[in-house]
């Protein structure tokens, strides 16, 4: 079956991210995407975001394992 295809706002808002955050992600190549149509509008491959999401999620879980994982500091610290 083809892909379905996602907008940055829909990107954008199951990443909780802005649109220029996920554009940033486009830009460095991390989140392939595809300009399409005569304003030539991005759009993400489903499959392609669900790719990138399961690279996180593997990367988060390796820096967790190895003691890297940066913590948010306490408002009183």
């Amino acid at each position: 079956m083809p892909d379905k295809f996602l907008t940055i706002a829909e990107v954008a808002e199951h990443l909780q991210l802005s649109a220029q955050g996920v554009r940033a992600l486009i830009q460095s190549g991390e989140l392939p995407a595809i300009q399409v149509g005569a304003r030539h509008l991005w759009r993400v491959p489903e499959s392609a975001f669900d790719e990138y999401v399961e690279r996180q999620l593997a990367a988060t879980r390796q820096m967790v394992a190895s003691g890297s994982a940066k913590t948010p500091r306490s408002v009183n610290a």
